[in-house]
């Protein structure tokens, strides 16, 4: 037989009142709790009514200092607001949105912080909160992997009114992220770049009859499409440049089909296959990008952003299966561990970026702000050359 307490009701109201909330003790406090002891002793010792009288307001000012300081963090929602677009391995702006839900009462001193300090470093400070008010700041968000990412956490947190303790609640943001991989340049990714570039630039020039134009001589290019009047003119060595008659397309594909032992290598690939297709992209290349379960053609259905999303949360495969090429006159690049099956099936011509394709001679830790960094060389427009 359950017998009746009289206490249950008021100690269920108490830790529903305390959920979610853990306080700590600040140095100020510890030196106020102390001084109460002290004061309690010499009252209660002396029996002085005035000293009493001080101990009681101390006592009631400890009691509204955790009061005001509780009810100062309920009612706070948080909102984040992030780019469109989210890559790994970049630092990006993002807004930050927190809401008091309370309408008459106003919330003061409040820090707002990420629990993942990776993600989100920064420490937001808001004086005050209106009743019922939204207030917006500006913050960084920071993803080290690609992927679908999902909640997270913030912390509140304030010391109002007194400073006698810190008071932190958390709270859940139910949201999810589609994370890119990174499109920044790591180590040996612009090394390869340049190569390729100079590969496509000699596979793709001179193959119209219309005279394009006649632009400076470049290291990589063949010496027969030299102009030697332009050259006598400028001082410098001019080609002669002709347009053709369809616009260049550039296919690459990742192969999925690594084994367990190649999946430390597909994120390496990913992320470089992801680079060079940023990178043709901006120069306005036809592209195509497959794989063994995916065919994306840009811009005939889809444009970059499709294939960062399609690779976003792209997985190894166990089976294999043959991608054939689109046209015999394009550029191929292939990312694979073994190449044997798709030279076979038309790619014989291909690029072929195996396992130690994106190594560099000198390795460089990347850093989150890596993705800022100015390029300082010129674009090659692979795109249509028409006049």
């Amino acid at each position: 037989m359950n017998r009746y307490n009289p206490f249950h009701i008021p100690w269920q109201w108490l830790r529903r009142w305390q959920s979610g909330v853990r306080h700590q003790v600040t140095w100020s406090g510890l030196a106020f709790t102390t001084l109460i002891l002290l004061i309690g002793f010499a009252a209660f010792a002396s029996a002085n009514n005035l000293l009493f009288l001080l101990l009681a307001a101390m006592l009631s000012t400890m009691l509204v200092s955790g009061l005001v300081s509780r009810l100062s963090l309920a009612g706070l929602e948080v909102k984040l607001l992030l780019p469109e677009h989210v890559f790994a391995g970049r630092r990006l702006p993002a807004r930050i949105q927190l809401l008091n839900t309370k309408k008459w009462m106003p919330s003061f001193s409040i820090q707002l912080a990420s629990s993942d300090e990776e993600e989100s470093p920064a420490r937001i400070y808001f004086p005050l909160v209106p009743g019922g008010a939204t207030l917006e700041a500006l913050t960084t968000v920071y993803f080290r992997k690609r992927g679908l990412h999902g909640d997270s956490q913030y912390q509140f947190t304030t010391r109002f009114p007194f400073g006698f303790t810190e008071r932190r609640v958390h709270v859940r943001l139910h949201r999810e992220v589609l994370v890119y991989p990174s499109i920044d340049a790591q180590a040996g990714f612009e090394d390869l770049l340049h190569s390729l570039e100079g590969d496509m630039e000699a596979h793709f020039q001179g193959r119209g009859s219309d005279f394009y134009r006649i632009r400076p001589y470049e290291p990589t290019e063949s010496a027969r499409h030299v102009d030697w009047k332009a050259t006598a003119h400028t001082g410098e060595l001019q080609v002669r440049e002709f347009a053709r008659e369809e616009d260049n397309l550039v296919e690459v594909l990742l192969d999925l089909e690594t084994g367990a032992a190649g999946e430390e290598w597909l994120e390496r690939a990913i992320e470089c296959c992801a680079f060079l297709c940023w990178r043709l992209a901006a120069r306005n290349a036809r592209l195509r990008f497959a794989t063994q379960e995916k065919d994306i053609r840009v811009p005939e259905n889809g444009d970059v952003y499709t294939i960062l999303k399609y690779m976003a949360q792209v997985k190894s495969l166990r089976t294999r299966t043959i991608v054939y090429p689109h046209e015999e006159s394009s550029y191929k690049i292939i990312f694979s561990l073994s190449k044997g099956p798709f030279l076979e099936a038309g790619w014989s011509s291909a690029r072929v970026l195996g396992r130690d394709a994106f190594d560099a001679p000198a390795s460089r830790a990347a850093g989150p702000g890596d993705g800022q960094r100015t390029e300082t060389r010129a674009a090659t427009d692979l795109g249509h050359r028409r006049r």
